[in-house]
């Protein structure tokens, strides 16, 4: 009875049985390992892509979000001169999605639980601006107190509550001189903003409140512009500069932030090429798995040869074998990966305490699979795959038929 016809090029198919030869338990052995191997490093790579990229995206989100995208600060304007005109220019842009009027200064605030205070930076805000806002209930005065809404980790520091009368301290300009000036405020709620730098020392007041308090050198208006896309902020901070003219002084959060996204960029960097080590041994399990089926299938390739196997043939036959065994470690790696990645990002297992999320600027780590990085990945871990295969199907196609059929 004949044999069927090859399904397919006889390199090809001699690849194929290699991988699914299960002859030897040495051979299958080495290709379990070498499959686990190159699954474990890509697994890595793929969770510590997202890890980073999630870490990054977070902190643009939050940055931007709590901080403007795009700032538009007045240089030698008084405090609400032209106010109407700016406001009502930004929002004509079709590529700003929201303008929000901000003070911002510095002070100390103290409770009745923490007579000694802590360092706060006061945002002046209009009710219900932004994510970062406040209601008009919550900024009313009330009994001559206005009131204020704090950082949860700034109210949990000072042992706050909701109604307790708290004591700020601004610290303000007139002519050049520093003033402070004192004013009583009564907690009306707090909000989270999920950045530890913003829950913990800002609270917002209503923002003529701001105004007065920090004087007219440091009370004046600033504009937050919210881009209706976040990547083309730094696009829309130069068309506004241009519109505003000299008298504002425009950046974006990109460039108050770049010494921060450029080490988060190397260290992304440096934690691929650490980890792409992973990947870089697993493929010596390949090499090791063909120098082995080199071994075991001797008098198998002395009997290819003698019947007219070429040597091109056999070097194709064994690079295919290794490129099939790590492509199969690589896709699992990926799919591994990818979804450890998710579930970790969905339920938000990694939490932070205060004191850790103060340094990382989040309280939650999040993970993020992008495309591209799973294409480097890829790329990276079968172009070593390909190249420490090499070695070993070149001695296989350099070996003597005649010396392979006399092999024991």
């Amino acid at each position: 009875m004949s044999r069927p016809p090859l399904s397919r090029p006889l390199p090809w198919e001699l690849a194929w049985r290699f991988l699914r030869g299960q002859r030897s338990r040495l051979l299958a052995g080495t290709a379990r390992a070498a499959f686990a191997a190159t699954a474990l490093g890509v697994t890595a790579l793929v969770i510590a892509m997202a890890l980073m990229t999630g870490y990054r995206e977070e902190l643009e989100r939050k940055l931007s979000g709590g901080g403007g995208a795009v700032l538009a600060i007045p240089v030698g304007l008084g405090p609400g001169e032209a106010e109407g005109a700016v406001v009502e220019a930004l929002r004509e842009r079709p590529d700003v999605a929201r303008v929000r009027a901000v003070v911002l200064g510095q002070g100390a605030l103290t409770s009745q639980g923490d007579p000694e205070g802590v360092e706060v930076t006061v945002r002046g805000v209009d009710p219900g601006a932004g994510p970062l806002g406040a209601t008009e209930e919550e900024l009313r005065s009330e009994d001559g107190v206005p009131g204020t809404v704090l950082g949860v980790e700034l109210a949990r520091t000072l042992g706050v509550e909701t109604g307790d009368v708290l004591r700020l301290v601004a610290v303000g300009f007139d002519g050049g001189r520093p003033r402070f000036r004192y004013q009583s405020l009564r907690c009306s709620g707090t909000f989270t903003s999920g950045l530890s730098e913003f829950d913990s020392s800002w609270l917002l007041v209503p923002r003529e409140l701001a105004a007065r308090l920090f004087g007219p050198d440091r009370g004046a208006t600033m504009y937050e512009i919210e881009p209706a896309e976040l990547d083309q902020a730094a696009a829309i901070a130069t068309a506004v500069g241009e519109a505003l003219g000299s008298g504002y002084m425009v950046t974006n959060w990109l460039e108050l932030n770049r010494p921060l996204f450029d080490a988060l960029r190397l260290q992304k960097l440096f934690l691929f090429l650490v980890l792409g080590l992973i990947v870089l041994v697993s493929t010596f399990h390949v090499a090791s798995t063909l120098m082995v089926a080199v071994r075991e299938r001797m008098r198998d390739l002395g009997v290819l040869q003698a019947l007219g196997m070429t040597r091109p043939m056999l070097w194709r036959s064994f690079v295919l074998y290794g490129g099939l065994l790590g492509a199969s470690g690589v896709a699992t790696g990926v799919l591994v990966g990818g979804t450890a990645a998710w579930v970790l990002d969905r339920f938000q297992l990694i939490h932070f305490d205060a004191e850790v999320a103060a340094i990382y600027f989040i309280e939650a780590v999040r993970f993020h699979v992008r495309a591209i990085d799973v294409v480097w990945i890829v790329v990276f871990a079968l172009g070593v795959n390909l190249l420490t295969c090499a070695l070993p199907a070149w001695r296989a196609a350099r070996v003597d038929p005649s010396a392979a059929l006399r092999y024991e």
